[in-house]
């Protein structure tokens, strides 16, 4: 006899039965669809058979882990589509959009026929609610398969010989591998969209905080550009996706890789700095970017070619221009939110930057967070002639933080590391995966955290980037990706062991896991072939910056 546990209920089985079976009230009378459930702290879907005792949760699409799924779920049905109605033709799911996944096709033309094409099939497979299975092979089964189908999908699995068992999602006669957890049944993506975009088309669906609406989709001109830039980039390069770069470490070409992906780094910072320059009313430059991005690295790389260009550049940290711990905004929760954007003292950070850009000079606070106040230690600041401020954090674009200061004399730059790397045609690396190794990384190396306190405050870090950054990065005058290609590779040898930390008695566990079984694909890179002025050592440490 087993027991489970689900929201204090306990459910007492005798025999093995699917997680759809055991709580099939409760599914039935959830406010939105459930997806899929952690049992025992790793991912599962509704088919999976319970065989005993432990803890269950449900996972509908109202949250982001569901809608993470939902969107998994689409991208398998629209290849399902794609391949029964173009059998001989290759699709490329390249990265995302907003609540989007941009695809492109190797020789189709994406024409009205096509999206009326694409649309029509993936409907008809969702309104058959069909069911979608794990399949596990044996390397013995798994190869004859491969000889047998001549195909690459889910091959990632196979090449890494430590593997010895591979995993497929069956659904009628199609195959495919995907990174992650998938629904049971593909009647569960009901709200979906195909639209032509760029050289190819977005498949777009809901977002989990209004998951039964399609919304219309926003288009990103500036983010977008920045991701079409690196992914030509890469292409040209021969070095888009994890096959190519680790044949790459195979055969030691990995110092001409690391010096590619740094040029155009220093090319791109170059060229921002130029375009400062060449705006001669600009005073302050404005630097945002989600949790780490390199805002530092990049501020002070920046600061570097800004002085190529006849300009000293002056640092104005926001950090110190917290309001009185008293006056500080409180969350839904009551605890304080020191993100929100309230908890700036504006009037102070406007009172001083006029004064500064008026020739004047001040003294700038010292913010003590152990005491929540500021103090003043004779700290003073005045710009001379060729002086331009930069002023770096989560609220740099908008421009309630600089309301006194006219936009001819502001510069504003958005970064984040927007991945362009795929695992293979139908799984690309998620740009918040990869800011979660990073933010891991730098974690534990400067600041003593454990992966599992950086994992439980993660979907806070990402709920103030929605709320204050996301929304005005489209203002910003310049965009900065500043992903590598091949820094997964080089995070690899100190998040593992962190990520290992994590027990299977640990909630943290169910995201540790998923992120430990993406990482076993990549070959790892020594630190020491990293240059000391790469971004990524702000992560790894070591670098000729200060953090």
């Amino acid at each position: 006899m087993k027991k489970v546990i689900c929201n204090n209920k306990e459910y007492i089985i005798e025999n093995p039965i699917t997680v759809q079976e055991l709580l099939k009230d409760e599914i039935k009378a959830s406010k939105y669809a459930v997806i899929g459930c952690i049992f025992n702290n790793e991912y599962q879907n509704l088919s999976y058979e319970i065989q005993t005792s432990g803890t269950l949760k449900l996972i509908d699409i109202s949250c982001k882990t569901g809608m993470k799924i939902y969107a998994r779920t689409l991208i398998y049905i629209l290849g399902k589509a794609f391949e029964k109605i173009y059998p001989h033709e290759k699709m490329t799911v390249e990265y995302r959009l907003g609540n989007s996944m941009f695809c492109t096709c190797d020789n189709i033309k994406i024409t009205p026929e096509f999206v009326e094409k694409i649309t029509n099939e993936i409907q008809k497979i969702v309104d058959k609610n069909l069911p979608i299975k794990e399949v596990i092979m044996t390397r013995k089964e798994a190869e004859k398969f491969y000889d047998e189908t001549d195909t690459s999908k889910g091959r990632l699995q196979f090449d890494l010989k430590s593997n010895k068992e591979i995993h497929m999602y069956y659904c009628e006669n199609y195959y495919n591998y995907c990174y992650g957890t998938l629904a049971h049944t593909t009647g569960i993506t009901q709200k979906f969209e195909i639209i032509p975009y760029s050289d190819g088309f977005l498949i777009h669906y809901p977002r989990s905080k209004a998951p039964n609406k399609l919304q219309k989709f926003k288009i990103t001109k500036k983010l977008s550009w920045a991701l079409e830039e690196y992914e030509k980039i890469h292409k040209i390069l021969n070095m888009n996706t994890l096959y190519k770069l680790n044949t790459a470490i195979e055969e030691k070409r990995m110092k001409e890789v690391i010096m590619l992906a740094e040029a155009l780094h220093e090319k791109k910072i170059a060229n921002i700095a130029d375009d400062i320059a060449k705006h001669k009313n600009v005073k302050m430059v404005l630097i945002a970017g989600p949790s780490s991005s390199g805002k530092t690295t990049f501020a002070q790389r920046l600061g570097i070619q800004l002085r190529l260009n006849g300009l000293n550049p002056v640092t104005i940290s926001v950090d110190n221009y917290f309001v009185e711990r008293q006056d500080n905004p409180r969350d839904e929760n009551g605890d304080y939110d020191f993100e929100c954007i309230e908890a700036i003292d504006l009037k102070l950070l406007n009172e001083h930057l006029v004064k500064l850009l008026n020739g004047e000079e001040i003294e700038e606070p010292s913010f003590d967070f152990h005491v929540g106040t500021k103090r003043y230690k004779g700290q003073k600041l005045k710009l001379n002639k060729n002086d331009i401020l930069i002023i770096e954090g989560i609220h740099c674009l908008n421009d309630k933080l600089t309301s006194q200061i006219s936009k001819k004399e502001k510069y504003k730059v958005y970064i984040s590391a927007l991945t362009v790397l795929n695992l293979d045609r139908y799984n690309p690396i998620s740009t918040t995966d990869t800011r979660l190794i990073r933010r891991i990384v730098r974690d534990y190396q400067f600041r003593g955290y454990s992966a599992k306190h950086t994992i439980n405050t993660w979907h806070k870090v990402t709920e103030g980037e929605e709320k204050n950054i996301f929304p005005y990065q489209e203002d910003a005058d310049s965009i900065f990706n500043t992903s590598l290609i091949y820094e997964i590779n080089a995070l690899k040898d100190v998040a593992k062991p962190l990520l290992k930390e994590i027990t299977p008695e640990e909630e943290e566990y169910a995201e540790a896991k998923r992120l430990l079984d993406m990482l076993q694909y990549f070959d790892a890179i020594p630190k020491d072939q990293i240059p000391n002025n790469s971004l990524i050592k702000e992560f790894l440490g070591g670098g000729d910056f200060k953090y």
